[in-house]
C-alpha cells in the first residue's frame, strides 16, 4: 500500500507561483514514477508532469517551460513548482503513482485546488 498526501494549492494571481508537495509513505520501493494529473470540469483529465525513480521527467505541452517537477528522496516527497501561472491552469491537481510517465498507477492523493484569478 502507498499513501499520498498532497498540499500547496490555493488562490494565486496570473503570473504568480505555487509549489505543490506530495509526500509518499508505505511501500514506496515499488513506485516507478510519480506525478500530477489535473482535472477541469468538462475537460479531459490531463497529465501535467511526472518524474521517475531515476529522475527522468516529462511535462504536458501546456505547462512545459513553466512547471518543474522535482523530488527529495530524504523526505519521500515530490514537488511541482508552478511559475507564471495562467487562468487556464485552474484545476484540481491530483498527485499519483504512475506505471510509466503519464500512465496512472494505483494510488492517488486527495487532490488540491489551484485557482489562478485576478
Amino acid at each position: 500500500q502507498v499513501q499520498l498526501v498532497e498540499s500547496g494549492g490555493g488562490l494565486v494571481q496570473p503570473g504568480g507561483s505555487l509549489r505543490l508537495s506530495c509526500a509518499a509513505s508505505g511501500s514506496i520501493f515499488s513506485i516507478y514514477a510519480m506525478g500530477w494529473f489535473r482535472q477541469v470540469p468538462g475537460k479531459q483529465r490531463e497529465s501535467v508532469a511526472a518524474i521517475t525513480s531515476g529522475g527522468s521527467t516529462n511535462y504536458g505541452d501546456s505547462v512545459k517551460g513553466r512547471f518543474t517537477i522535482s523530488r527529495d528522496n530524504a523526505k519521500n516527497t515530490v514537488y511541482l513548482q508552478m511559475d507564471r501561472l495562467k487562468p487556464e491552469d485552474t484545476a484540481v491537481y491530483y498527485c499519483n503513482t504512475q506505471y510509466r510517465l503519464g500512465i496512472p498507477g494505483d494510488y492517488w492523493g486527495q487532490g488540491t485546488q489551484v485557482t489562478v484569478s485576478s
